[in-house]
């Protein structure tokens, strides 16, 4: 029996980031008692009668709150009730360094200080800041230029989506409050602003994408007016990266929205998201980079010759050296600002790749919330798989979840599996030594990993859920054993993070689990699998071990019905029984339990090995302790559905004991 097939994970939308700031230096030695003499000193100053110290102290506190250590001392003295009314100051300018500073405050404070947000009535102010901007939108003038000054109620606006976005992802009053102000008409309506300012474009779809998961109130307040503009987007040609991120926000914002969507539009939306998603992912981010930092180099060399000519020119002219100097300072800072264009970039397309590889993997599962704690170790003698009674029923190979063909074709039109598989690749070489020589370039190393794992992840859902023979059958699935092995076994340039071994054994775990179920001969070695399995072990991430745990019970399973391989089925049962005995994680020790019943269930090499190790003895050791741990911890640590799996382990348990009795009795009686 095979016991404990995975569930397609699931990505909630993008996290928030704070708005870009340059953060003040901190002293080693400032104490808890400065930083709140600080506070303290700058939130009195919200109260000046002067819009330019108010505007100064809301600037400084923007800039403050990036650092977690520093927000306490802020919200001590009830900072948001402070800040909350500046959001209508008279003062446009203390506006926007207001908004700033709350969306820095809830962005670095995380859920909690949202939670406190709301609770202290931030949504009053903000709903009514969101509805002023709603009306000065259409009526300031635009502009396309881009050296022009950028419209001020678009800045405003566009740190007011953002507030509205960190607190709506946290808290489920404000996102009940955001459906009853009806705000999803105002955010569509910067979305509308792309043509002239695609940063306010990009926050206000962030926002779509997070308001309409599963927020089936919102659906009413979607008119085809909202849908035309989504579509609109969609249908713009990108000519830059920030232009694609801003499409794959929108897709996923369309894809939330599906039901919405008339049934006669349905296939042609998929496709719609689909194109998107596909375009975002052809593009090779590492050479983008290089093309990018290429570029910056360039543009930085003209602007030298250029600088050089000028003060050549200059001194021709008789200016003053002293001049001569300031402005050829004050040149090159407007030629090399602290955020480059080639820089942002390359970090949207990055983010883009992420966000796509995200709404893949949440198109590939379950419409159920599935937590990140549990890896569903689901029973195969209580269930049977859709897998199985899809090809019982007559050969049409379903996902275990019943993908939906119109969403199945899709994938495989654009070639998605295959785009996927390109990204589980390490990052290129040559960018990552770019990223690590220029400081500046060195936050896209991190962003180029997650989009790997991200990859690793969807591979394992796309695995789970698509028609294998579509994608190419037996032999490709060998060679992406084949390459899954050079990425965990060979490749030593990526680093193996926490979040790799998560990525990578999800993959592993779902590929061997279906080639196993097909028949399929498996590429590694039981020496390579144990060897990735001890490191992933190790892991203080528990669906990492739950993952290392059933792939060695697949493994097992396959030799187990092989011949002369008794010794590497008794090294697999001692590994196996050590997690089963001593992981913390009831999770991980019932998978453990749950691999071990595979392995040893059936035929002569497990039940030689099983004698070998005296597996009976070490179950009934472990039997009543397991039973003790579900009765203590259970309820406080679990939920009821994990609850529920455990107690079917338990109980299958006390069934595979009574099974090695036998097998015990048999081996006494041959002697």
């Amino acid at each position: 029996m095979i016991m404990g097939k995975s569930r397609a994970r699931r990505f909630k939308p993008v996290a928030f980031t704070p708005t870009a700031a340059v953060k003040p230096a901190a002293g080693p030695g400032d104490s808890d008692s400065t930083e709140s003499l600080h506070a303290e000193e700058l939130l009195h100053k919200l109260q000046s009668p002067s819009a330019e110290v108010r505007e100064f102290a809301c600037a400084s506190i923007s800039k403050l709150v990036q650092q977690k250590q520093v927000i306490p001392a802020f919200l001590q003295r009830d900072a948001i009730r402070c800040l909350g009314p500046l959001l209508l100051d008279k003062s446009m300018s203390v506006r926007e360094t207001a908004a700033g500073a709350l969306r820095n405050l809830s962005t670095c404070g995380g859920f909690e200080v949202c939670d406190d947000m709301v609770t202290r009535d931030i949504m009053t102010p903000l709903v009514a800041l969101l509805r002023e901007c709603s009306v000065r939108l259409d009526s300031e003038p635009e502009t396309n230029s881009k050296d022009a000054t950028k419209n001020q109620v678009e800045d405003i606006a566009n740190q007011t989506v953002n507030i509205l976005w960190n607190v709506c992802e946290s808290n489920s009053k404000a996102l009940n409050i955001f459906n009853k102000e009806n705000c999803v008409e105002i955010v569509i309506q910067c979305l509308r602003k792309f043509p002239s300012d695609l940063e306010l474009a990009v926050s206000a779809a962030y926002c779509l994408q997070t308001v309409t998961e599963d927020n089936p109130e919102l659906m009413a307040s979607i008119d085809a007016s909202a849908l035309q503009t989504l579509e609109t987007v969609l249908m713009t040609s990108a000519t830059t990266m920030e232009m694609r991120l801003l499409q794959t926000l929108v897709a996923g914002t369309v894809w939330n929205l599906k039901d919405r969507i008339p049934p006669f539009s349905q296939a042609d939306t998929i496709n719609a998201v689909l194109r998107i998603l596909s375009e975002v992912l052809s593009q090779d981010a590492g050479q983008f980079i290089i093309k990018m930092k290429e570029t910056e180099s360039s543009r930085l060399r003209t602007a030298a010759i250029e600088s050089e000519e000028d003060e050549a020119a200059l001194n021709e002219d008789g200016m003053v050296e002293g001049n001569v100097k300031e402005q050829n300072g004050d040149n090159f800072s407007d030629l090399n600002p602290v955020s480059n264009e080639e820089l942002r970039q390359a970090s949207f397309l990055l983010v883009a790749q992420k966000s796509a590889l995200e709404m893949i993997v949440n198109m590939c599962c379950s419409d159920e919330p599935s937590d990140d704690d549990w890896e569903e170790l689901s029973s195969s003698d209580e269930s049977e798989s859709c897998l199985e009674k899809s090809l019982a029923d007559g050969g049409r190979l379903m996902s275990p979840l019943c993908l939906s063909s119109e969403v199945h074709s899709a994938l495989l039109n654009h070639f998605i599996p295959k785009k996927v598989l390109e990204k589980t690749r390490f990052p290129d070489a040559a960018a990552l030594q770019i990223c690590r020589h220029y400081s500046a370039w060195k936050p896209l190393i991190t962003k180029m990993s997650t989009v790997q794992h991200r990859a690793l992840t969807c591979l394992h859902n796309i695995l789970s859920m698509v028609d294998i023979e579509s994608l190419g059958g037996a032999s490709a699935l060998q060679e992406l054993a084949q390459h899954l092995s050079e990425l965990i076994f060979i490749q030593t340039d990526g680093p193996k993070q926490e979040d790799f071994l998560e990525a990578a054994s999800s993959a592993v775990r779902a590929l061997l689990q279906t080639m196993a179920f097909r028949g399929i001969p498996q590429c590694m070695t039981s020496e390579q699998v144990m060897s990735f399995a001890e490191a992933c072990v190790q892991s203080s991430n528990a669906s990492t071990r739950v993952n290392a745990v059933s792939i060695i019970g697949v493994t097992g399973s396959v030799l187990a019905k092989g011949d002369n391989t008794t010794e590497t089925l008794e090294r697999i049962g001692n590994f196996l029984l050590g997690i089963a005995t001593n992981d913390l994680s009831l999770v991980v020790a019932g998978g453990a339990l749950d691999a071990i019943f595979d392995v040893f269930a059936d035929g002569d090499e497990a039940e030689k090995a099983a004698v070998e190790i005296k597996l009976l003895q070490a179950l009934k050791k472990i039997q009543p302790a397991f039973k003790s741990k579900i009765r203590k911890e259970g309820r406080e640590k679990y939920s009821t559905d994990q609850l529920c799996v455990l107690d079917n382990v338990r109980t299958n348990l006390r069934r595979f004991i009574s099974y090695l009795e036998s097998v015990e009795k048999k081996y006494k009686n041959r002697i």
